[in-house]
């Protein structure tokens, strides 16, 4: 028995003298996963502020021809989801910044990590909502529906749809990877609590 227990101490006194990982358990991972959010919601920015398509209409009653416009401030919940990757996009490019000073010497802490693991998975929720509200507009506009009598408006608009649908796909793009920035983060919280 006393040479068992003093194996597991000197074992564990190995074990305790190991420094850990800087940036908590893949510190190039996550750097990589943060850099790749940030490109991705840039581009779904870009993509959905630019969504904007004129069609002209002709009245035959009047005998002229009307312009009706396509523009994202048309409708709140695309509002919503350009806000929320602009929010999303300035925290990318912040926490990338914060994950590369963690890697490049100052250990990270576990309150750091918690921290982290708490907003991701907070700008994960606030992404996937807005993906969703984005979506069902998007949705309505590709398919309508014939029980409220919303006619579809992508044969139309298709341009504006385009863009709309990208944005859309590129938002659930970075609500992925948000909540494989939460996992990871959970995941060096746990190793380091072991």
């Amino acid at each position: 028995m006393a040479t068992v227990d003093a194996t597991t101490a000197a074992e564990s006194g190995k074990a305790a003298a190991a420094p850990a990982p800087a940036g908590g358990g893949f510190p190039g991972a996550e750097l990589a996963l943060r850099a790749l959010l940030f490109a991705v919601t840039l581009s779904a920015l870009v993509v959905l502020a630019t969504a904007k398509q004129t069609v002209l209409f002709p009245v035959p009653v009047l005998r002229a021809v009307v312009p009706m416009p396509a523009k994202l401030s048309h409708s709140p919940a695309l509002i919503y989801l350009l806000v929320a990757l602009c929010v999303t996009c300035l925290y990318s490019l912040l926490t990338a910044l914060g994950s590369l000073r963690l890697i490049s010497g100052s250990a990270s802490t576990a309150r750091t990590l918690f921290i982290l693991l708490l907003l991701d998975v907070f700008y994960a929720a606030v992404m996937a909502s807005a993906t969703g509200s984005g979506g069902g507009v998007a949705w309505i506009g590709f398919k309508g529906n014939s029980h409220t009598r919303w006619n579809k408006i992508c044969n139309t608009y298709s341009k504006f749809c385009r863009h709309v649908g990208s944005s859309v796909f590129l938002a659930l793009v970075a609500s992925i990877i948000l909540v494989l920035l939460a996992a990871l983060n959970a995941y060096s919280l746990y190793r380091r609590s072991r």
